[in-house]
């Protein structure tokens, strides 16, 4: 039996729901085709503007009507944008969810756009971008995508630069918003104690006249290219970045990657944390990561180390990395992982919010979602040889890449230490 409902409106606009009668809260989300990938190298940020702008007013409310009208109700009101979609969502008590999906659809269709909140939402993130730029530990991750995929949009910040934001008019934030904000390019996203028809009239509701040609953005994927790219900062550590392009949204391989990541970095049992930290000390924060795309995808190791200590790091992930391509994985590695990951995602849909978050995402880049029981049994279905097959294809030394943030010794030879002997 399906644990989720789903309905298409006429005009494209898919809603999909999972109730649960136990929970007093709803969350929902609108989820839109909107992120980083699909822009053009001079709006680069626009995605993220645009996110911003729709919170700052509407035809009907003012920006402090829609945050006090939130707040009235004890509710959370917020959104956030990536490289392939955009969502903005809301948490509230169940009896508040006509005022939840009435806030987000007056936002959504009913935006201002005002040239003066434009012109002020620059600042505002501008001054974003600077504050990221002063946190190396989260900016290391972008300075690695843009060492795997440069040339590629993939590889640019979502934020943008100083430079492009600074750069949008009005006539470019609103081409875009109708470019990418049409039904087709939207899933309404609902979790907790509702009632699925009630979701689709009110939806359609609102929604009524809302009517505009979905574009399907035409990308391509990214070359890959390895090596390693520097940025010289005067912090107390050297945060860095060391991996490989990974897999994309609906790869098979995705599940004897989810071990993989699990073993090299994915807890405090994991090989990296008990070899860099636990054993030796050289780290306080070291842990592997995946991401996935619609037709690539990046694996990741992070580590913050005192400059005297890169060598000794880079070291130690390049041999495991190795070892593992070589080796794969013993047996009992395996049995805890599995039994990790399925308590991870089991503890993980204890919420209203990360339910509704796994409805959106999964329907909106595969129209299709993976009840838990499904993925349970991917993931027991994962083999020894499986994991050894993907590590030795996807640890290859010539695809490393490599990226750094802080006082690197200048006398170290990053690109020779990503060959292991």
């Amino acid at each position: 039996m399906t644990f989720y409902r789903k309905t298409e409106l006429p005009n494209g606009l898919r809603i999909i729901s999972e109730e649960i009668p136990h929970l007093r809260s709803v969350a929902v989300g609108v989820w839109v085709v909107s992120g980083s990938r699909y822009e053009a190298a001079e709006v680069a940020g626009v995605s993220h503007f645009l996110e911003h702008l729709l919170f700052k007013g509407t035809e009907r409310r003012s920006a402090r009507e829609i945050a006090q009208a939130m707040d009235a109700v004890g509710g959370q009101l917020n959104a956030f944008t990536g490289k392939e979609y955009t969502c903005f969502y809301a948490k509230v008590l169940d009896q508040h969810l006509p005022l939840a999906l009435d806030l987000l659809a007056d936002m959504l269709l009913c935006s201002r756009m005002d040239a003066a909140d434009i012109q002020k939402e620059k600042g505002v993130i501008v001054e974003e971008i600077k504050l990221y730029e002063d946190t190396p530990d989260e900016l290391v991750h972008d300075l690695f995508t843009q060492a795997v995929w440069e040339r590629h949009p993939l590889g640019r910040a979502i934020l943008g630069t100083a430079q492009t934001v600074e750069g949008l008019s009005g006539e470019a934030i609103g081409e875009y918003y109708r470019c990418r904000y049409a039904p087709g390019n939207m899933v309404v996203a609902a979790a907790g104690h509702l009632n699925h028809d009630r979701l689709v009239e009110e939806v359609a509701r609102l929604f009524e006249g809302f009517r505009r040609p979905t574009v399907r953005p035409q990308v391509q994927p990214p070359r890959n290219q390895s090596g390693v790219l520097v940025r010289p900062k005067d912090t107390e550590q050297v945060h860095l970045c060391l991996g490989t392009p990974g897999v994309s949204h609906d790869d098979a391989a995705r599940y004897p990657l989810h071990i993989l990541n699990t073993i090299l970095g994915g807890g405090s049992s994991s090989r990296f944390f008990q070899e860099i930290r636990e054993e030796r000390g050289l780290a306080y924060s070291v842990y592997s990561y995946e991401t996935t795309y619609k037709d690539t995808g990046l694996f990741t190791v992070y580590a913050g180390m005192s400059p005297r200590y890169v060598r000794e790091v880079v070291d130690i992930i390049t041999r495991e990395l190795e070892a593992v391509r070589r080796e794969g994985i013993r047996p009992e590695e395996l049995a805890r992982a599995k039994e990790q990951l399925k308590g991870n995602l089991v503890l993980g849909l204890e919420s209203s919010s990360s339910r509704m978050s796994r409805l959106g995402r999964q329907e909106l880049c595969l129209r299709q979602v993976e009840s838990p029981d499904e993925v349970i049994a991917a993931i027991d279905a994962v083999e020894l040889d499986q994991v050894r097959e993907l590590a030795a294809s996807l640890l290859r030394p010539e695809e490393l890449a490599l990226a750094a943030i802080g006082p690197v010794p200048k006398e170290l030879d990053l690109p020779g230490m990503l060959r292991p002997c």
